[in-house]
């Protein structure tokens, strides 16, 4: 028995997304970008400043490193501590021996447990990425709209009252959205999101909201994937970076400025025996040369100028 010609027919089938957050768009085909300085890649460095409560919470999903044994899971607890305590300030020297600034997504509850590494952040002008209250905020499909907008209220407000912090950016933890997320964030105030990771250069989202744009957050070589999840070698985790940069570069020459995105987890990348490979491959990077390090906030703002008439 043959199907009939008509079964393989879809009357809805287009050129097109089946949502209205975004169009589809061909990275290949869009108008091209400059950065600033000349470069063909701007470098992003985002570090996790994360705080996971020793009582996690409930529902489907945990965000990734949260406890994982009975309560008092102090062995997780102080591993993920140590990020603050120990990682973040190896990770604060390597960039500062480069001269590099970076983005630090935060959770706020940070304020107060941690002001002291807060305002090692804020004296050196990096930018503050709101990352909800704690590790325990993750919102998914079955979150209630008012409790989301009151992790993000109570979220912003803890960043602003106490530390004068008024974030541009927001990634969720474990970037686990609701359907309704990109609209709060943006009625909210806040002018990027670090969830999807569908590209490799900003792009606008139109929700009910406001506008709101998609950062390009790159999961793939997030160190914590990279060397935790896939358990490989620190000489294979460089390479792979080096290896993204050729390739961002050399697609900048003919389609405009790239944005290679390096996601650092203090309590991985910041161990004794691996800060040395965070070192080497931003070495590596800065002497490739064409490069411009720059936060999320200033990467949004010069796509955003190149988005408009007069610099077509």
């Amino acid at each position: 028995m043959t199907l009939p010609d008509d079964y393989l027919k879809y009357p809805k089938r287009q050129h097109g997304m089946d949502h209205d957050l975004y169009p589809w768009s061909n990275l290949f085909d869009r108008k091209p970008v400059s950065w600033p300085e000349g470069a063909g890649v701007a470098l992003w460095i985002t570090i996790s400043g994360e705080f996971f409560p020793l009582t996690p919470n409930t529902g489907p999903l945990r965000a990734p490193g949260h406890m994982a044994t009975p309560y008092p899971d102090f062995r997780t607890f102080t591993t993920r501590d140590y990020g603050n305590r120990v990682g973040m300030y190896r990770i604060m020297k390597v960039l500062d021996s480069l001269g590099l600034s970076a983005s630090v997504n935060m959770s706020s509850d940070l304020t107060t447990r941690a002001p002291m590494l807060v305002e090692e952040f804020k004296s050196r002008n990096w930018e503050i990425i709101a990352h909800a209250r704690n590790m325990n905020d993750v919102v998914h499909g079955e979150t209630p709209e008012d409790t989301e907008q009151d992790i993000i209220d109570r979220t912003l407000d803890d960043l602003s009252n106490n530390a004068g912090i008024i974030p541009k950016g927001w990634m969720s933890p474990a970037r686990s959205e609701s359907y309704a997320t990109p609209s709060l964030l943006a009625q909210s105030g806040l002018e990027y999101v670090c969830d999807w990771g569908n590209d490799d250069m900003p792009y606008l989202m139109t929700t009910e909201g406001g506008p709101i744009h998609a950062m390009p957050y790159t999961h793939e070589l997030e160190d914590r994937h990279v060397l935790q999840n896939l358990g490989q070698r620190e000489e294979v985790y460089i390479e792979q970076i080096i290896a993204a940069f050729d390739r961002l570069s050399a697609e900048a020459k003919d389609h405009g400025g790239r944005v290679l995105h390096l996601a650092l987890t203090p309590y991985i990348i910041g161990q004794p025996f691996r800060i040395w490979a965070l070192k080497e491959v931003l070495n590596r990077i800065l002497e490739k040369g064409a490069v411009w390090n720059a936060t999320g906030e200033e990467i949004l703002s010069a796509w955003q100028n190149a988005q408009t008439p007069e610099t077509a």
